[in-house]
């Protein structure tokens, strides 16, 4: 087999990877093997975080839902189950919007779900 010296090609690769650590504390910016085990759980908890962030915002905006809900007398359960019956496509984030900016919009949709709600009551 061939022997390979690299010259370059590592020069360069480690030298992207401490750019990479840069900012990070004490040796794990300046020696290679604690910069790239810090560098890889970063980028390990990056991507977690980027999966966490739909969680939680989607959570938030369920909150500020259930909350302005509650305001015209109906549980977030019972208002989406309305607004889907009513036929009304809005997604979580328009609905946290609306009840945010604009209570009286937020309201009617609440009066028109609470409606289709009586229609198709279940037993």
């Amino acid at each position: 087999m061939p022997r390979v010296k690299r010259g370059t090609v590592r020069r360069a690769k480690r030298k992207k990877l401490l750019g990479l650590a840069k900012g990070y504390y004490a040796n794990k910016s300046k020696l290679y093997r604690a910069a790239k085990e810090s560098v890889d759980t970063a980028l390990k908890y990056a991507f977690v975080g980027r999966r966490r962030k739909k969680r939680d915002f989607r959570r938030l905006w369920v909150i500020r839902i259930n909350a302005a809900a509650r305001e015209h007398g109906l549980t977030y359960g019972r208002l989406i189950n309305g607004l889907k019956n009513a036929g009304v496509t809005l997604d979580r984030k328009s609905l946290s919007e609306l009840a945010i900016a604009s209570p009286a919009a937020f309201g009617k949709l609440a009066a028109q779900a609470k409606g289709s709600l009586s229609k198709g009551a279940r037993v």
